[in-house]
């Protein structure tokens, strides 16, 4: 199957937004796809702030970016618009650092006033980066993620029926790449 880069670009330890990316992992490892999770907070934050191109850090980030067939990218809404963590990550990659990639946006927000974030402020940023197709992506609110004392994340039902889907869509689409580049090699 296809290689999976699952980029979490919220600043929280704590954050939703990455436990939601991890149990999607999951589902995307049970459908047989190698799937590396990336958590942007974890990088260099002088590398990210100081737009340091040639950072170690920055440098192995953009390796994944260009071994990765697809790319999960989930961001909190803040202020009707993807983190600002994100922004710096995409702000360092090449331009076309999604160049013939599947992506699948994902977002999570304290209101549904947020919720065209994805279409407007998130993915014209893929497009321009090249991706060859950026399936529909899903809107999470904040109070329909839940984690149980013992760590146990737990979606709403509807959320994640949606999120099921769309995750399955975005396999799809994958799964369909991969055998699209195997027949044409």
């Amino acid at each position: 199957m296809a290689t999976v880069l699952s980029v979490s670009g919220s600043p929280s330890a704590t954050s939703r937004t990455a436990r939601l990316l991890r149990h999607l992992d999951r589902r995307l490892a049970a459908q047989g796809h190698e799937v590396i999770p990336l958590d942007v907070r974890t990088l260099p934050a002088q590398a990210l702030l100081g737009a340091d191109f040639a950072h170690p850090a920055v440098v192995e980030v953009a390796a994944l970016f260009e071994r990765a067939e697809g790319v999960v990218i989930g961001t909190p809404i803040y202020k009707a618009a993807y983190s600002g963590l994100l922004k710096s990550l995409l702000d360092l990659l090449p331009q076309y650092a999604l160049a013939g990639k599947t992506v699948l946006p994902l977002a999570t927000g304290g209101s549904t006033a947020h919720v065209l974030a994805i279409d407007y402020a998130l993915r014209p940023v893929l497009s321009s980066m090249g991706a060859a197709h950026i399936v529909p992506g899903w809107f999470t609110l904040d109070k329909d993620i839940t984690t149980d004392p013992d760590g146990r994340l737990t979606v709403a039902p509807a959320s994640a029926t949606a999120l099921a889907e769309v995750t399955d869509r975005f396999s799809a689409a994958l799964s369909g790449r991969t055998s699209r580049l195997a027949a044409a090699g």
